[in-house]
């Protein structure tokens, strides 16, 4: 393979293992030159994985890539930058307080021996690269100074400041508004006529006809198709990512409902980026309801569930909890004793005190209610509620003073939905409940969800997962861009219109 083949990396057979999980099955992936090379998805395809091994962050477990034809081994970030390889990743990693120069060339700066660092130089060059992206950014300028599309472009031009031939872009656009988006694309074709190779991760169907000249799909790690943008629609998307497995319904016919639990109008928030995060948002969930909100990274799913609790206090909009108004600014231990509760979508960096028992990580949250003469703990009634809470949700341990992280993924879960459930909820929030757990525990928690619906429980839950929304929802909401996109009865759902609605409102 010379400069002037069309391909100009290759992977082949590449396979990456995880405990447990194989989250590549030898794919073979073609990355060509100077074009627009779109990858996409469903939530665990195996996009990232792939992004990391190209970009020297993880490698594989087997399988080879090469570039230019040449074999070549990418043990860390810094080997793929020697062999012109950048990644932008969703997450900004820049800071604030330093100027736009300082940041795009932090570990790197230009200084020889004991010299003071080549500030004016570093400039030059910052300038230079602002230049290129068509950007009128000083190279002094302080980057909490910027937007956030402005802070991306910096992001970017770190990259090319190591003279990047192929550039990774994880999700640019997330926290871009339209205005942004255009301007990101426009630097997008500037930069393929200047010969970058750019790979491009999004979730945004409409968005990557717009971008992408040659599109990707992997499925449950696998290579599933390839082929040039100009020559496929967006349904041709939907199927191939997609595909035509059945989907497993948790729910029995005939299931009924009773009154409005939670009634909610108009929420809306603004994340820092001054974006609105959840935009004008409206619904209700009834008595022994499962509704289930599906939407990509970035919907807003996580950030309208901490408005619904109080962790996010800077919202408008008005809640009811089975009638009753729940104030703006009350906290969220009265609204658990209103009836609400959450289960976190980050089970190991909030749900779980990680060095504790299995029985103090269970009463932790309702300790108020097994209060004896209002200042001991009757550790009696604690043992009482452990037991039976054990029991009842299945929870496989020895003892229930072992502690949590000693137990599996799924176990953990189940002690975390035990914990809300000690607080008597009338409405339990599930922010992706099945993250981070096996087949078998998904599957438990699906049931102990209908279980707990059955017993009037309103419940709430969130996902990225298709097959996982068609099979405990008896409706479903999309989210996407922070808006509320469609509210359809799980038995007139179909999979490719959820896809759809979860790329519009951007």
């Amino acid at each position: 393979m010379t400069q002037t083949d069309p391909i100009i990396m290759q992977t082949r057979g590449v396979s990456m293992l995880f405990p447990g999980t194989l989250a590549l099955d030898n794919i073979d992936y073609d990355v060509w030159r100077g074009k627009v090379n779109v990858i996409i998805g469903e939530n665990g395809a195996g996009k990232s994985t792939l992004m990391k091994i190209l970009a020297g962050v993880q490698q594989p477990t087997s399988g080879e890539i090469r570039l230019n034809g040449e074999l070549i081994t990418l043990n860390s970030t810094r080997e793929a930058a020697r062999h012109g390889i950048g990644m932008v990743h969703q997450e900004l990693n820049l800071f604030e307080n330093l100027s736009v120069a300082e940041n795009i060339f932090l570990g790197r700066e230009l200084q020889h021996g004991l010299k003071p660092i080549d500030e004016k130089t570093q400039e030059a060059r910052t300038a230079e690269l602002m230049r290129r992206l068509d950007q009128a950014i000083s190279p002094r300028e302080q980057v909490a100074n910027l937007k956030v599309g402005q802070q991306q472009l910096v992001e970017i031009a770190k990259a090319l400041a190591e003279n990047t031939d192929i550039l990774i872009l994880d999700e640019p656009t997330s926290a871009l508004s339209k205005t942004e988006v255009e301007i990101l694309f426009r630097v997008i074709r500037e930069l393929t006529r200047q010969g970058v190779t750019i790979i491009y991760i999004s979730h945004r169907l409409e968005e990557l006809m717009a971008i992408g000249d040659v599109i990707t799909i992997l499925r449950d790690g696998r290579f599933q198709a390839q082929a040039e943008v100009s020559d496929i629609d967006v349904p041709w998307i939907v199927r191939e990512m997609l595909g035509s497995e059945p989907v497993t319904s948790f729910l029995s016919p005939g299931r009924e409902f009773g009154v409005p639990v939670l009634e909610a109008e108009k929420i809306t928030c603004v994340g820092p980026a001054g974006i609105a995060v959840v935009d004008d948002v409206s619904f209700t969930v009834h008595a022994g309801e499962i509704v289930g909100i599906y939407g990509l990274m970035g919907a807003g799913r996580t950030e309208l569930f901490e408005c619904l609790l109080g962790t996010q206090r800077n919202y408008l909009g008005k809640l009811w909890l089975d009638s009753k108004p729940v104030p703006q600014r009350l906290e969220p231990a009265e609204r658990i004793r209103m009836g609400m509760s959450l289960v976190p979508e980050d089970r190991k960096r909030t749900g779980i005190f990680p060095v504790s028992s299995v029985a103090s990580n269970l009463t932790i949250g309702s300790l108020w209610q097994r209060l004896e003469y209002r200042f001991a703990i009757s550790r009696r009634q604690e043992q009482a509620v452990v037991k039976d809470t054990v029991s009842n949700l299945s929870i496989k341990i020895s003892s229930p003073e072992v502690t949590i992280n000693a137990l599996s993924g799924g176990n953990q879960q189940k002690v975390v939905i035990g914990r809300s459930l000690l607080t008597n909820p009338r409405l339990l929030l599930l922010d992706e409940p099945s993250r981070g757990i096996d087949v078998g525990a998904k599957a438990d928690v699906f049931r102990m969800m209908v279980s707990l619906s059955e017993q009037g429980i309103a419940i709430l839950f969130s996902t990225s997962d298709l097959k996982e929304i068609m099979a405990v929802s008896d409706r479903i909401l999309v989210m996407s861009g922070g808006k509320l996109t469609a509210d359809i009865p799980r038995a007139a759902a179909e999979e490719s219109a959820l896809v759809k609605a979860s790329a519009q409102g951007f």
